[in-house]
């Protein structure tokens, strides 16, 4: 099971919204909220808590991919999140998450026994490529002893 697929059999708001999970690798997580309206706001666009969920799914998926492999140990757990609604979104759009530490390092310190908080960037763009959002989400990795 792809990190998309299992990201949407298990979250239901990911699954209501109709995510589309386009890439996830450790580098990087692309997910697509498609144009629907019955998740428009009062000008035609995405709502701002759709483009949250969106953002916030890319986030975790993108932490799936490059500690999946540490589940067996710890737990991932969005501690905090802030997004920033830029220009008008309009039709799909588009969500890109990058990790803002390198994995190893985030390894090392759960390694040593700490609980490891790492950001997580991500633009929401629409389909001319204007970016009408960008969010951070820090994550940590909770160990599981």
């Amino acid at each position: 099971m792809s990190v998309g697929e299992m990201l949407t059999a298990t979250v239901p708001m990911a699954r209501t919204l109709n995510l589309e999970f386009l890439e996830t690798t450790p580098e990087r997580a692309v997910v697509r909220l498609p144009d629907q309206a019955d998740y428009h706001n009062h000008v035609g666009g995405p709502h701002a808590g759709a483009m949250f969920t969106l953002a916030e799914s890319a986030s975790g998926a993108i932490v799936i991919a490059a500690f999946g492999d540490q589940m067996h140990r710890a737990v991932p757990l969005a501690g905090k999140a802030e997004i920033g609604y830029k220009k008008l979104a309009k039709g799909v759009v588009t969500a890109t998450a990058t990790l803002g530490r390198p994995i190893a390092e985030v390894v090392a310190e759960l390694d040593a026994g700490q609980r490891p908080e790492f950001p997580v960037h991500i633009e929401i763009q629409r389909a001319d490529e204007a970016v009408t959002g960008e969010m951070t989400v820090v994550w940590t990795l909770r160990p599981n002893s």
